[in-house]
């Protein structure tokens, strides 16, 4: 039924049941694994605003952990793994990685970076919008 499930994942412990459900999603589906971090550039993430180019380079570099743990964790599993670190506006990153990547199911933490996403929408629910394909929503907090 998929061949490839996305786990988008912020690396943050919320995003913890995302990761663990997007691994048993791929696991009961034979299906390959795509982890996904994506760096906020716009505005709408505080912590990313005015970043040095040395400060940008550490949240890459911390995406790239974050993905290279998923995948590792996946091949545990026996599954192929496939790791990506993008930077952008997170829910286009998403659907767009989704669609380059013949994704055919999506899983994200409900869970946002923080008080802000509370009032202006999360990315769970941008990319639940934006998506034409299944997007599971894991609960956070």
């Amino acid at each position: 039924m998929y061949d490839n499930v996305l786990i988008a994942t912020d690396g943050s412990d919320a995003a913890g049941g995302c990761e663990d459900y997007g691994l048993d999603l791929a696991e009961a589906m034979d299906a390959e694994v795509h982890a996904l971090y994506v760096v906020e550039t716009e505005a709408t993430y505080i912590l990313t605003v005015n970043l040095s180019d040395g400060e940008m380079d550490e949240y890459k570099e911390y995406g790239t952990e974050v993905v290279t743990d998923v995948v590792e964790r996946a091949a545990e599993r026996g599954l192929d793994g496939t790791g990506a670190v993008k930077t952008g506006r997170p829910a286009e990153e998403i659907v767009d990685y989704a669609a380059d990547n013949a994704i055919d199911a999506i899983v994200i933490g409900k869970q946002g970076h923080g008080a802000i996403d509370k009032h202006l929408g999360g990315t769970a629910e941008k990319v639940m919008w934006m998506s034409e394909i299944p997007v599971t929503v894991i609960g956070g907090e």
